[in-house]
């Protein structure tokens, strides 16, 4: 392909600017962001729309390099809402792109769409442009429900039946990992020839090994003080419960009375008042409450992007307790910083950590074995350094060049395919 691709990003319930931590801020959001970037230096057009979520936020922002954008689409009320409250209002989400790609006389080649929801807008889009739709969910609803702890975190089967007809109407699926793959297969009985699977990646001119002493001076550490840290939404399904659990039967070792450590938790808002705090941070302070760590745990809450190489550089070990998480990118940017990572063997973080060899990976919902991991990292620093190192080779083998590559390597197969159909069919 000789000329420039364009290409309409959706990213409809969240914006890739937004803050990581919140409710609705994680992986998705690094990735629609990094990858826009990248696409810029290949020289590919992107145009990333996001919902309005607050009218005094510019509605064109050129934030992500290379001319390309973010572009806040107004559709209902603009300040956050719950996702069930979104689909109302996908229907004028899709008519203000429609006038925005005609105001500027635009025309875009591809629909890139995250998650289910900006999938059901890339099917409306579709019928006015008739380009092809390329879909990443980044979580699957049946796997939410199958790890769900209570009727609260089940998810409705409007969202089922959501992704299901994204499924049919997408060109193609990018599956984070082949566990990701294996579920569309099982669960959605998805099409096996529209599936390719591409992980996300990671920036390693900004995720990458600082001295401890300097990650610690810059975060407000004491270079003396050992830290253990998790980063992630405060949310059921990340498993900071179980972390908890691990930490309290680590508190009774006599080993750490003599020489103690702390656990730093990025994410949430810690303070805001007892009325406005949502019910798994008051659940999570509350076990941290009965046992005995309130000295030991600390709430940061949101952190920019920015300077999560220093907390992870800081930190002795990454833990990743999730139940479910579609790849894991908390833990991939942890090892391009060589810190070593335990985590969940679920997903796509049995794929990533290599258990032994650039962190540990242990069963879902046992604190004890987890306990016992970080307390085997804790105690040996030959260990942490030698599993660090391997952890920094590896991440170096998921590079954002890398990633964006064989994406746009996807994006021309597409078009170029849908353009000898249409010869084909003309002919």
């Amino acid at each position: 392909m000789d000329r420039q691709l364009c290409i309409a990003m959706l990213s409809y319930h969240t914006c890739p600017l937004a803050t990581l931590g919140g409710k609705d801020t994680g992986g998705m959001n690094v990735y629609v962001k990094e990858i826009t970037r990248q696409l810029g230096t290949m020289g590919v057009h992107v145009d990333v729309f996001t919902r309005s979520q607050n009218e005094h936020v510019p509605h064109v922002l050129h934030d992500l390099g290379y001319g390309n954008r973010v572009v806040h689409i107004p559709a209902g009320p603009e300040y956050p809402l719950p996702k069930k409250e979104l689909i109302t209002y996908i229907h004028e989400f899709v008519a203000n792109i429609e006038y925005f790609a005609d105001s500027k006389d635009i025309h875009y080649d591809l629909i890139h769409s995250h998650y289910w929801m900006s999938g059901l807008a890339a099917i409306a889009l579709d019928k006015m442009w008739n380009i092809p739709k390329i879909q990443m969910f980044h979580t699957l609803g049946l796997m939410k429900n199958r790890v769900a702890q209570s009727p609260e975190e089940l998810e409705g089967e409007y969202r089922i039946e959501g992704e299901k007809e994204v499924l049919k109407s997408a060109k193609r699926i990018i599956a984070a990992t082949t566990a990701e793959y294996a579920q569309l297969l099982w669960l959605y009985q998805a099409d096996v020839d529209k599936i390719t699977v591409i992980p996300p990646g990671v920036d390693v001119g900004k995720f990458y090994p600082i001295p401890p002493d300097e990650a610690k001076e810059y975060i407000g550490v004491p270079p003396c003080q050992r830290m253990l840290l998790f980063v992630g939404r405060i949310e059921p399904l990340k498993g900071l419960d179980v972390l908890i659990e691990a930490i309290g039967i680590m508190h009774q070792d006599d080993e750490f009375k003599e020489d103690p450590f702390c656990l730093a938790i990025i994410g949430g808002d810690p303070e805001v008042n007892q009325e406005q705090t949502d019910m798994e941070m008051a659940r999570i302070k509350e076990l941290t409450e009965q046992n005995g760590l309130n000295n030991l745990v600390t709430f940061l809450g949101k952190r920019s992007q920015d300077s999560l190489p220093y907390y992870y550089s800081a930190a002795e070990a990454v833990v990743v307790p999730s139940q479910y998480e579609s790849f894991g990118m908390v833990a991939l940017e942890a090892m391009a910083c060589g810190t070593p990572v335990v985590a969940s063997q679920i997903g796509g973080l049995a794929y990533l950590i290599q258990d032994g060899i650039t962190g540990y990976t242990v069963p879902v919902d046992e604190p004890a074995q987890l306990a016992d991991r970080l307390t085997l990292l804790l105690k040996d620093k030959n260990l942490r350094d030698q599993l660090g190192r391997h952890a920094v080779q590896i991440a170096q083998g998921y590079a954002w060049e890398k990633i964006a590559a064989r994406l746009n390597h996807v994006y021309e197969e597409v078009i170029d395919n849908l353009g000898s159909n249409q010869i084909g069919g003309n002919a």
